[in-house]
């Protein structure tokens, strides 16, 4: 009795074991009952109701369905003498499949796509065919329509599968490499392989593709016996594995039953009709040995002899070649073209067999991803290499080289079209980065990208790579004016001109005060003669006095008259209230911008008005304060839904009854202010409006990533982080929703973490960055003067000592000339002879208005 399926409704279980029972129930009347049951279904409904009839009857039956150990569902815990004639053999399809895992196993896949046709039955292998392997795998049946078998491998392709095994009829390896060959999906990204029963080469209307291609080797003594089979039996029906193997399974089947016909099994065997049958009396079959029959039958079979493990395990040896195809332009290339790399040898589990200098190590698929990113120094920049490209650099790049080598993958770096990182408007749309992840236009996103509630409903996010990054405040560093001459500046032009007028105009009076005096020493020269300091107040000497008046050791005798000494006396007080004005002055105005209140926080920042500050539009710092104000604004209206609220009781009414809103409004302010000041279109305009900024005090203040603040205070000595960070969130990778990648890549940056690579790589692009200025530290007026602004005291010295030198050069040239000798000169120095030989004269300390000297000479009078 042979059972194959056809005529029977797949879906309809009644109308299978009814038809079933009615072949079975006439032969049994016709005293033709079967020996044997060759059942050659395949799988599903027809094959399940089958085998629960034949063993609800206990009917020897040979199965040629498909199904691996436990997946013959209603043979499931046969007892042991029911495995002696319940008997599956697997058809060339069931076993064939294997390489796929083979395959996979041998080359460590890590992701394979399982496309096949209805030449394959694979509803069982979903599970059981890559088990307890690590490979995530997608089993799907080939569409029959070209659009939808596109749209087909457009799914397959975003689920970031690179390995691919087409098992099918050669009419779909075609259409499957072509509507693949239309997503682009050929290359170095990309390996491909295919299982077909068919013999014949693979084909496609492909530009550029490599395909290796499993098909049965037909040897010489296997096609001479096909060729008997065609000739003999007229069996034309391809493929010829199939055709042979069914005939082979069929002669076996048959030969076994009449063995045991002739052995007298059957004598005794009672076979029970459909309509007798009794559920709660099933027949049993004790001594009948089908297993053994078919395993002792002596047929050499067409390919090779059967291999004997029990139910779903046994199986024929079937040998594949293993053909590397390289089609171009739709043809086989005519130089690389088809080569025969090696056999695969049907089995649980099979052997793969190369030729010699031949694998698939070249036919691996390298992994390559597409990176899209946005420039943000140090963690991505760009520049131009040796060979006038561009290339990309930074804490990122070196991030991704590093998991590179952990995961083993290739990737292709792009930054993202509009160069933000992505934030979400107002209908849900998205930009930058995010908007490249979800559009499936990039499988990783790697930035200094913060992790966010709205971005981690769209993407997945790694493990952070980095700390809590805040936002923080970027400033114009304060200047603080130096010059050597700034003791100088402590007083008004105006003032300093005064000054010396006064100057002048006192060491005038002092002169003529003692010229005209008669109370002068110039003018008594007689009654100040035996006085220690004799003092004439010549001009010279009264410019002399008034300066050295100003300094600590005092001017030296004052002058003897009164009215001098007033002149004096008022100069001293003058010098007096100056010095101490100047002094005080002084000290004051070194220290006056030590006295000015800087910026120091974001609340410093929003209570003044001088400096404007904004973020860069659409980054998430704008973000941000654009949320805090919309919860204010919030909370402001639930606020006064409450208050204004009519059904509150007055009790409730009265705890809301508060003279101040609850709720600050910080934030609305700000948002308005940044508004009024204009949000900044990229970050080089900022920098432009925060270096345009008068002082600290005045000008432009960029809100902003503290890491891009802090990079550029880095590397610019004319910039400063103000303030503390605040809503600090961590840096991560972004990668599709649902990719492998996450968890591939958050074992990848553990391990750097354990291994402390991640410290590394910031003290490599913070702490011994390239670009790092050495700035000169800020003086810190607080220790002291500094020699900027004292330093003209010494230039005062130096001038002094210069013109001292001058002075003295001049002086020693006035001599030389003055002392060359003439006649007055000799006529003057005659009279001074001629007067010291004279007898001194005995001059009186007290004035004598009318007294002459005995030597004729005569006094010198009063000029009054």
């Amino acid at each position: 009795m042979v059972v194959n399926g056809s005529g029977f409704a797949e879906d309809n279980i009644e109308a299978t074991v009814n038809g079933t029972c009615d072949m079975y129930d006439a032969a049994v009347d016709a005293s033709a009952p079967p020996h044997v049951v060759l059942d050659a279904t395949r799988s599903g409904v027809v094959s399940d109701t089958v085998k629960t009839f034949t063993r609800a009857l206990a009917l020897p039956t040979f199965s040629a369905s498909f199904g691996q150990e436990n997946d013959i569902r209603e043979w499931r815990d046969l007892t042991v003498s029911e495995e002696q004639y319940l008997v599956q053999l697997m058809p060339p399809a069931d076993i064939l499949v294997q390489a796929v895992r083979d395959i996979v196993s041998s080359q460590n896949i890590t992701n394979a796509g399982v496309i096949f046709d209805d030449t394959f039955v694979m509803d069982h292998k979903y599970k059981s065919l890559l088990e307890n392997l690590p490979c995530r795998h997608i089993i799907t049946r080939a569409e029959e329509t070209d659009d939808a078998l596109r749209n087909q491998m457009k799914r397959l392709k975003e689920a970031l599968l690179v390995y691919y095994f087409v098992v099918g009829s050669q009419n779909t390896i075609r259409k499957v490499l072509e509507a693949a060959n239309a997503e682009k999906m050929f290359g170095k990204k990309y390996s491909w392989y295919t299982i077909t029963k068919e013999e014949g080469p693979i084909g496609c209307g492909c530009d550029n593709s490599t395909v290796v291609a499993l098909q049965p080797k037909i040897e010489s003594t296997v096609a001479k016996k096909l060729a008997d089979l065609k000739e003999d039996f007229a069996l034309t029906a391809e493929p010829a594995v199939d055709t042979a193997f069914y005939f082979d399974y069929a002669l076996r089947g048959i030969r076994a039953a009449a063995t045991l016909v002739l052995d007298k099994k059957f004598e005794d065997f009672s076979f029970v009709t459909c309509a007798n049958f009794d559920e709660d009396n099933q027949p049993t079959r004790q001594d009948l040995d089908l297993r053994t029959a078919l395993m002792a039958v002596n047929q050499e079979d067409t390919f090779a002899d059967i291999e004997w493990n029990g139910n779903g395990l046994s199986f024929v040896p079937y040998k594949m070649t293993m053909t590397r195809y390289q089609i171009l332009r739709g043809k086989v290339d005519k130089v690389a073209g088809q080569k025969v790399l090696g056999d695969w040898m049907a089995g649980m589990p099979g052997a793969l067999f190369f030729l010699k200098g031949f694998n698939l190590v070249d036919h691996q698929a390298i992994t390559v991803y597409r990176v899209t990113t946005v420039q943000q120094p140090p963690f991505v920049m760009k520049k131009i290499n040796e060979e006038g490209k561009e290339e990309f650099y930074g804490y990122c790049i070196d991030l991704i080289e590093e998991i590179r080598q952990i995961v083993d993958f290739e990737y292709e770096l792009s930054e993202a079209p509009d160069g933000k990182f992505g934030n979400m408007d107002d209908n849900e749309e998205w930009n930058g980065m995010i908007k490249e992840l979800i559009d499936k236009k990039a499988e990783v996103a790697l930035a200094p990208l913060s992790v966010m509630a709205e971005r981690e409903n769209v993407v997945d996010f790694t493990v952070p790579y980095y700390d809590l990054v805040g936002i923080t405040i970027l400033m114009l560093k304060p200047k603080t004016p130096t010059s050597l001459f700034r003791f100088l500046t402590v007083l008004e032009p105006e003032v300093w001109g005064c000054i010396l007028v006064a100057y002048a105009f006192t060491s005038v009076l002092l002169f003529l005060f003692d010229k005209f005096s008669p109370y002068s020493y110039q003018n008594n020269r007689e009654k100040y003669i035996d006085d220690d300091e004799k003092r004439e107040f010549s001009f010279k000497e009264c410019l002399w006095f008034c300066m050295t008046s100003l300094t600590p050791q005092g001017g030296g005798e004052a002058p003897k008259n009164l009215s001098g000494r007033l002149v004096a006396a008022t100069w001293w007080l003058f010098g007096f209230i100056i010095i101490a004005s100047y002094t005080a002055n002084l000290a004051a105005f070194l220290t006056v911008s030590r006295l000015d209140t800087p910026i120091e926080s974001l609340d410093d920042l929003a209570n003044q008005y001088k400096v404007q500050y904004a973020p860069m539009n659409g980054t998430a710092t704008m973000t941000y304060f654009q949320r805090m104000e919309y919860i204010e604004k919030k909370f402001y209206e639930i606020w006064k839904d409450m208050s204004l609220n009519d059904s509150m009781s007055n009790v409730e009414r009265a705890k809301l009854a508060v003279w101040d809103y609850p709720v600050s409004d910080k934030y609305t302010k700000m948002w308005q202010s940044m508004q009024e000041a204009g949000l900044p279109s990229d970050f080089d305009s900022a920098l432009a409006r925060v270096r345009a900024s008068k002082s600290s005090s005045e000008g432009f203040a960029y809100l902003g990533d503290a890491t891009d603040i802090r990079y550029q205070v880095l590397t610019n000595c004319d910039l400063q982080i103000v303030g503390e960070e605040f809503s600090r969130k961590p840096y991560a990778i972004a990668v599709q929703q649902g990719s492998p990648l996450k968890d591939q890549f958050n074992d990848a940056i553990l391990k750097l973490l354990n291994q402390r690579k991640l410290e590394m790589l910031k003290e490599r692009w913070w702490n011994q960055n390239p670009e790092k200025k050495v700035c000169e530290e800020e003086n810190d007026q607080s220790d002291g003067i500094s020699i900027e602004n004292i330093g003209g005291v010494f230039i005062v010295i130096f001038v002094g000592i210069g013109l001292a030198c001058i002075t003295l050069a001049i002086e020693y040239w006035w001599y030389r000339q003055r002392k060359s000798p003439s006649v007055s000169d000799s006529a003057r120095v005659l009279s001074v002879r001629q007067f010291t030989e004279k007898p001194s004269s005995d001059f009186s300390t007290e004035y004598k208005s009318n007294r002459r000297s005995d030597e004729g000479i005569t006094a010198v009078g009063n000029a009054w």
